[in-house]
């Protein structure tokens, strides 16, 4: 191996290792508390790290918020802020985020909820059906309504409720989870009583559904 070979790929491995670490360190490199900052500023410099430079991120680990209801985003971005939403992916990632100004708040969903809507994936199989009809019709032998009853015929959402179409799909189960076993999101009552009862075979096929809409066909 050459020596200008091996220079190179000891740099491509340096930035491959800044970047699977950014999201980790961002509230110490980034002047995330600076109230003069633009909320397109910071989604620039600190959200993209996570969810992308137009929230379409790319990692599970991280939710999507391109083309998200603004409402929602707000609201979401309040409950980091004041620590009341304490789900462990967002106590770990989010709640550096006190010094953010209304300012802020609103110009990040703004934003975040002008992009274009999160894109799916496709997806096919009987696993992908039963999604579809817990999306379209409920259970409800179990007492769960149609995800369509809030969120929209294309779960696009509306105002506090969010979309969830395009969504990656082991976030949506990891919330929903949240939702039926924790109070951790205190918006989360209404969830709560209608994920109650969903098993988490159904949990994991309604996901699935819900991340392939929007996928290009």
């Amino acid at each position: 191996m050459t020596l200008q070979r091996s220079a190179a790929i000891t740099c491509n491995v340096a930035i491959l290792l800044v970047a699977l670490s950014a999201c980790s360190n961002f509230g110490s490199s980034r002047d995330v508390a600076n109230p003069t900052l633009s909320g397109t500023s910071l989604a620039a410099q600190v959200c993209s790290n996570c969810h992308g430079l137009t929230g379409e991120s790319t990692s599970p680990a991280f939710p999507k918020l391109a083309g998200q209801q603004k409402e929602y985003l707000s609201a979401q971005l309040i409950d980091f802020k004041g620590h009341d939403r304490k789900d462990d992916r967002g106590t770990q990632y989010m709640w550096g985020f006190t010094h953010l100004t209304d300012s802020q708040v609103n110009e990040l969903a703004d934003y975040f909820s002008a992009q274009a809507p999160m894109r799916g994936r496709s997806a096919a199989g009987a696993t992908l059906a039963r999604g579809e009809v817990i999306f379209s019709q409920g259970i409800p032998e179990a007492a769960v309504i149609a995800c369509t009853s809030c969120h929209g015929p294309s779960a696009e959402g509306n105002g506090a409720i969010p979309r969830l179409a395009g969504q990656h799909a082991s976030y949506i189960v990891e919330q929903i989870k949240v939702f039926q076993n924790t109070d951790q999101r205190p918006r989360g009552a209404a969830m709560k009583m209608v994920t109650h009862a969903l098993s988490l075979q159904d949990t994991q096929a309604v996901a699935l559904y819900l991340a392939s809409m929007g996928a290009s066909k």
